[in-house]
């Protein structure tokens, strides 16, 4: 039985599910893609204000509950010319650093995101043997990527087992998504933590949106 190892970029997997317009359910995730194999360990990738409220907290502890390794990343904030704060944070070196240096103890690695940044990676870790799996949505996965992987899957074909039923986020492509998307597009950082109108990073909103269950 092959071991697989997960790995999933939280604010990747987030943009996904903002473009479908359904949310998935992360403990369906863990099922689905450990039916695959043995599960050698299931990873997620989030960054986190520097003082994480209560709600983020709660969603945290829900995935580790789960059975998911957290890595987290504090968000930097940085202003710009016009003077608005932004809040940004890249996990992609925890992605590629646990990629590699798990590689020995699993033989394919499953990765939840569209990002071409790992390209390289998944040539690497194919010239060691070992199959990996891309699975996002063809319109957020860079060619590169798909074109470097074993295999890729597109969420909407597995969405009835990794769905979560009656949880629904705002579709990108509907017309009040792209309204919301304006206001938050011209609100500033300042404020972040005083209501849902203020712009933040999609892994933010993940954190805050996703841990009822």
């Amino acid at each position: 039985m092959e071991r697989i190892g997960l790995f999933i970029d939280g604010a990747n997997v987030y943009a996904a599910a903002k473009r479908l317009g359904w949310n998935f359910d992360h403990r369906k995730i863990l099922d689905h893609f450990a039916g695959m194999g043995r599960l050698y360990n299931a990873y997620y990738y989030t960054a986190v204000p520097p003082n994480i409220d209560d709600k983020q907290k709660r969603f945290i502890d829900a995935l580790t509950y789960m059975g998911y390794t957290v890595r987290t990343k504090v968000l930097k904030e940085s202003t710009d010319d016009h003077g608005e704060m932004h809040r940004h944070a890249n996990l992609d070196i925890e992605i590629v650093t646990d990629l590699l240096v798990a590689s020995s103890l699993y033989d394919v690695a499953v990765l939840l995101t569209g990002d071409g940044d790992f390209e390289r990676p998944t040539e690497v870790l194919r010239a060691q043997g070992k199959r990996v799996v891309v699975a996002s949505i063809p319109e957020m996965t860079s060619y590169e990527l798909r074109n470097a992987a074993d295999e890729y899957i597109d969420f909407k074909d597995i969405r009835s087992q990794v769905e979560r039923p009656g949880y629904r986020l705002p579709s990108e492509g509907r017309e009040g998504a792209k309204v919301e998307g304006a206001k938050a597009e011209g609100a500033k950082s300042e404020g972040a933590s005083s209501g849902r109108e203020v712009a933040r990073p999609f892994y933010m909103t993940a954190a805050a949106d996703t841990d009822e269950r």
